[in-house]
Formats: C-alpha cells, structure tokens, sequence
C-alpha cells in the first residue's frame, strides 16, 4: 500500500534527487492542471485503498439490509472515523519512519509479498483448502 501510493519509507516526494524519487520522477514535467489532476488521482487511489481495507479488515459501520439514510448516514460516520483514524496512523508512521535506500526497496516490497503469501496459505490451511 505504501510503495503502490508513493509515500515514504518507499518514496519521499520531498527529494529532487532523481535517482530516489519513484512517483515524483513520473510528474516532473506536469505543471497546472495536469499536475492537479495526478495529485488528486493519487489520492482517490490511497482513499480507495482504504476503503477496501476497511471493508475486508474493519467491517465495521456497514450498512446491510436496512439501507434508509439513517443507516447510510451511520455508515459514512463509521467510514469518516475509521478514515480519520488511519490518516493518523499513516501519518505517525511516515514520521516516525525514515526513508529505505533504494536498494533496499526490493527487500521491502519482497517482504510485503512474502507475508501476503504466507497469509494466504494459512487461510487455506485452516480453511481445509481450496474449494
């Protein structure tokens, strides 16, 4: 999620150094309007990330059957406080993070897979396997 957004210990749009920046080599040569336009794609996808993991992860607030705007509107407040939670969290964790060597990214982003692999397995193990 972090590589896939562009933010830090993956990338730091902060640099002007070429060889480490990853997202921000993409958008040197925009400016104006079409620079706007990446910048609020790039956020629609970090919010949309989100909102997946939520769903899957934090299923919390999700309105079901009884869809009226009371339960749609419980739900938007769940969404907004489970967004806001994770702004704060994602922002204490680029503080508190410095940013990998370049080098390193490999390993990182090899360990993410790893445990996604790993998570997958022990889901089909306990589940009693593929159906």
């Amino acid at each position: 999620l972090l590589a896939e957004n562009a933010r830090l210990p993956i990338d730091n749009p902060a640099t002007h150094l070429e060889l480490t920046m990853i997202h921000e080599a993409m958008v040197l040569e925009y400016s104006a309007r079409h620079l706007a336009l990446i910048e609020w794609a790039v956020a629609l996808k970090l919010f949309n990330y989100a909102c997946l993991g939520f769903a899957f992860f934090l299923p919390l607030g999700l309105a079901g059957k009884d869809t009226g705007p009371t339960a749609l509107l419980l739900g938007a407040t769940w969404l907004a406080a489970k967004l806001l939670l994770a702004g704060a969290g994602l922002a204490l964790f680029e503080t508190l993070s410095a940013k990998l060597r370049v080098f390193r990214a490999p390993e990182f982003l090899a360990m993410a897979f790893m445990l996604a692999v790993l998570g997958l397995l022990t889901r089909l193990l306990f589940s009693g396997g593929v159906a």
